[in-house]
């Protein structure tokens, strides 16, 4: 493998071996460690990353990126340092967030259709009474309200 500064590094071997934000920053062969979160404790701010290279690697809060709040399975991207007991992560950048549990309870299409279907009648039926100049009674009202509030929440699942 040629050395950092000879002319016989290409342009794709940097590529291979540089990623994210240290590409944007002009890297130099520079090979930055990643891993999963293992665990993060948000009240006692600390946790574990297992690197991909079976490395432990202790995560202090003040190694995250803002008021990050990382969860079990967050891909990341991380410097190392020697601490007092053992590797320990250094400016900490979230690469991939893991799946998230509502999303993947998420109502299939054909399962919205009725639903929506409902909402629409339920909403007819409200207008109708606005349209005579008088409010719904409370019992229609937070019956609609709690339908409205559930198809919002299916769609704007992400």
């Amino acid at each position: 493998m040629p050395r950092i500064g000879q002319p016989e590094i290409i342009e794709a071997d940097l590529k291979e071996r540089c990623r994210g934000a240290a590409r944007e920053k002009g890297c130099r062969g520079t090979i930055v460690p990643t891993g999963k979160v293992k665990w993060f404790d948000v009240e006692r701010g600390f946790g574990f990353i297992a690197g991909d290279d079976g490395a432990e690697v202790f995560l202090h809060a003040s190694a995250l990126p803002g008021d990050a709040a990382p969860k079990p399975g967050m891909r990341v991207e991380y410097g190392v340092a020697d601490g007092r007991r053992g590797p320990q992560a250094l400016s900490v950048r979230i690469l991939e967030k893991p799946p998230s549990v509502v999303a993947a309870h998420r109502k299939r299409p054909d399962e919205m259709v009725p639903l929506i279907e409902d909402l629409i009648a339920l909403l007819d039926g409200i207008s109708n009474g606005y349209r005579r100049g008088r409010h719904p009674d409370r019992k229609a009202a937070q019956k609609v309200a709690s339908v409205l509030r559930a198809v919002a929440d299916d769609l704007e699942m992400q």
